[in-house]
C-alpha cells in the first residue's frame, strides 16, 4: 500500500474514533501504530520507538514528581494558600490558577507545569466546591499561554530561533515571545473566566478527593473530643472505621482510650447509632475513632474486617502540615527546574534524576511512585509518535508544502503566513506540536525564501500557532495530563479550545507581521 495514502487514511480514522469516544484512547492509539506497521507506513523499529522516546521517559518521571509534591502536602499547602489570599470564588481561584501555571511553565515547560499543578487544582476544587472539570482545562490552556513568555516555555521556542539563524535571520531574544505570548495569556484569562462556566462539563470524577482539611475539627466536635484528641498531623492523625456485617471483630470487647493489639493505635471514641458508647461489644454498624501514625492507620484501614469512611492516605494528602518531607520536595523540583532552565542536561534525564532521589530518599515509596505513573497517558503518547513519524517519511509533509507554494506562491505574503498557520493549527490538534512545527517548519523556511520575506515572522508565527493545541486531548502531553482528573471528554476540549483557538490564529497572522515585520 502506497505510505502516503495510508498515513492519510489511519490519521483521518484516529480522528473520527477520538471523536466517536467509543473505544479506550489508548486502544485507539495502539491500534494507529499497528495499522501504521502493517500497511508499511513505519517499520517495526518507526512502529515501537514511541514506547522509548525520550517524552515517555520525561512524563513518566514527571508523574512521580507530581506526586511527591500532593503525597507530601505541598499542594495542599499551595492550594490552602491560594484560597486564604484569593476567598473562594470561582473567577478569582480560576485567575490565580491559571497565572500560576502560566508563570510556571515559562520556567520549566508546559508538561512540567501542568503535571505540578494538577494535583493542587483539584484539591482547589474541592476547597471551593467546584467540579475539577471546571478548573483543570483552563490551568492546562494557560500552560499553552505561558509558554510563549519566555525562551523556556517549549523546546519549540529554541528550535525555530536556531531555525530562524539558520534561513538568515536573527535569534529571538529571552523575553522577545512575551510581546505576543502577554497579550495571548490575557484573553485566554478573560475566555477561560467567561466562558469557562458555560462551555465547559461539570463532571466530578469517581476517585475525585473531597475537602477533608477540617476532618480533624468535625470529628473532635461529633465525638465530643477535644482538638488534642484528634490531631490531623504530618505523622499522625485519626480515621473512622466502621464494622461490617461478618466482621472478625464482631463480639470483640472494646472502650475508648484502649490500644490495639498490636500497641500502635488508640481507640479515641466508640459510637453506636450516632451516641457515644463506652465498654462495650462491638455490633455491625459500629464506628471506632482509631488515632496513631500515619502508615498504620494504613495498615488497619486495609484489615478486610473494617471499612474505612475515609482512606487514611487521602487525609494525610490534604493536611496543611509542612515536614522535612515536603521541605525535599520542593527542594528536588527547584533543582530539577534549575536544571530544566540551563538546557545541559536532556530533560529526561532531569526529571528521570529527580524521580530516583525522591524515591531514595524515601519522600515517596515505590509502590506510591507506580501508582503515580499513568499508563493511559503514556500509551497514548507513545502511539501517536510514529504517524508524526509517517508524515514526515511517507511525503505528506511535501505534499502540503508544494501545494501551498501553488495556491499562494504569488500572493501577498499575509496569505501566505495565513496557509502556514492553518497548517499547524489543524495539524497539531492530533500530532505533539513539537511534531507539527518540525514538520512545517522547514515548509515555512521554503516559503520565506521563494518569497523573498523574513522568515522572523514565519518563525514566530509557527511558534504561536503550535503553542494552540486546545482542541483535542492528544494535542500535547499538558492535555491528557488533565483529562483523567477533570473526567474530560474527547469533545469537551473544542468547545472552549475553539475560541481561544481562532485568538491565537488572528494573532499569527495578523499582530505577528506588526512586531516582527516580512
Amino acid at each position: 500500500m502506497d505510505p502516503l495514502f495510508s498515513t492519510v487514511t489511519v490519521l483521518v480514522a484516529a480522528v473520527v474514533l477520538f471523536i466517536a469516544n467509543r473505544l479506550p484512547a489508548p486502544l485507539i492509539a495502539l491500534g494507529v501504530a499497528l495499522a501504521l506497521y502493517a500497511t508499511g507506513a513505519v517499520t517495526f523499529e518507526q512502529a515501537i520507538a514511541g514506547f522509548g522516546d525520550p517524552i515517555v521517559i520525561y512524563l513518566a518521571g514527571l508523574f512521580v514528581v507530581s506526586e511527591s509534591l500532593e503525597a507530601t502536602g505541598v499542594t495542599a499547602w499551595v492550594g490552602e494558600q491560594l484560597t486564604r489570599r484569593v476567598g473562594d470564588r470561582r473567577s478569582a481561584v480560576v485567575i490565580a490558577l491559571m497565572l500560576l501555571s502560566a508563570v510556571l511553565t515559562a520556567l520549566i515547560s508546559v508538561n512540567g507545569a501542568v503535571a505540578a499543578l494538577v494535583p493542587v487544582g483539584v484539591v482547589l476544587a474541592a476547597r471551593v466546591r467546584q467540579p475539577p472539570s471546571q478548573l483543570l482545562l483552563p490551568l492546562a490552556f494557560a500552560a499553552h499561554a505561558g509558554s510563549l513568555l519566555t525562551m523556556l516555555g517549549t523546546p519549540i521556542n529554541v528550535l525555530v530561533s536556531e531555525l530562524s539563524v539558520s534561513a538568515g535571520g536573527r535569534a529571538f531574544g529571552f523575553f522577545e515571545f512575551a510581546l505576543v505570548g502577554v497579550p495571548l495569556l490575557v484573553g485566554v484569562l478573560i475566555l477561560c473566566v467567561l466562558l469557562g462556566p458555560r462551555l465547559l462539563p461539570r463532571r466530578t470524577p469517581q476517585n475525585a478527593p473531597v475537602d477533608l482539611s477540617d476532618y480533624a475539627e468535625t470529628v473532635a466536635r461529633q465525638y465530643g473530643l477535644a482538638p488534642s484528641d484528634a490531631p490531623l498531623g504530618a505523622e499522625e492523625g485519626v480515621v473512622e472505621v466502621v464494622i461490617p456485617p461478618r466482621s472478625s471483630f464482631l463480639g470483640s470487647h472494646v472502650f475508648p482510650g484502649m490500644r490495639t493489639a498490636s500497641g500502635s493505635l488508640l481507640i479515641a471514641a466508640v459510637q453506636r447509632g450516632g451516641e457515644p458508647v463506652g465498654s462495650t461489644e462491638l455490633q455491625a454498624g459500629d464506628i471506632l475513632l482509631v488515632r496513631g501514625a500515619w502508615d498504620d492507620l494504613g495498615r488497619h484501614a486495609e484489615n478486610t474486617g473494617v471499612i474505612s469512611i475515609a482512606e487514611p492516605e487521602r487525609l494525610r494528602r490534604q493536611t496543611i502540615a509542612w515536614t522535612w518531607r515536603s521541605t525535599v520536595a520542593v527542594t528536588v523540583l527547584v533543582a530539577m527546574c534549575a536544571l530544566l532552565a540551563t538546557g545541559l542536561v536532556p530533560p529526561s534525564i532531569v526529571v528521570l534524576g529527580a524521580g530516583t532521589l525522591l524515591v531514595g530518599t524515601r519522600v515517596i515509596g515505590v509502590e506510591q511512585a507506580q501508582r503515580s505513573i499513568s499508563l493511559t497517558t503514556l500509551v497514548i503518547v507513545a502511539g501517536m509518535i510514529p504517524l508524526s513519524t509517517a508524515i514526515q517519511t511517507s511525503g505528506a509533509a511535501d505534499v502540503v508544502s508544494d501545494a501551498l507554494l501553488g495556491w499562494f506562491g504569488q500572493a501577498s505574503p499575509t496569505l501566505l503566513l495565513a496557509g502556514i498557520v492553518v497548517v499547524v493549527l489543524v495539524l497539531g490538534q492530533f500530532i505533539s506540536n513539537l511534531a507539527t512545527v518540525l514538520i512545517v517548519a522547514p515548509i515555512a523556511i521554503t516559503v520565506a525564501e521563494s518569497a523573498q520575506i523574513s522568515p522572523l515572522p514565519m518563525m514566530m508565527a509557527i511558534t504561536v500557532a503550535g503553542a494552540a493545541s486546545f482542541l483535542t486531548p492528544v494535542a500535547t502531553p499538558g492535555n491528557l495530563m488533565v483529562q483523567e482528573p477533570g473526567d474530560y471528554r474527547f469533545g469537551d476540549y473544542w468547545r472552549l479550545g475553539l475560541p481561544c483557538l481562532l485568538m491565537f490564529g488572528v494573532v499569527a497572522v495578523f499582530v505577528v507581521p506588526m512586531i516582527w515585520p516580512f
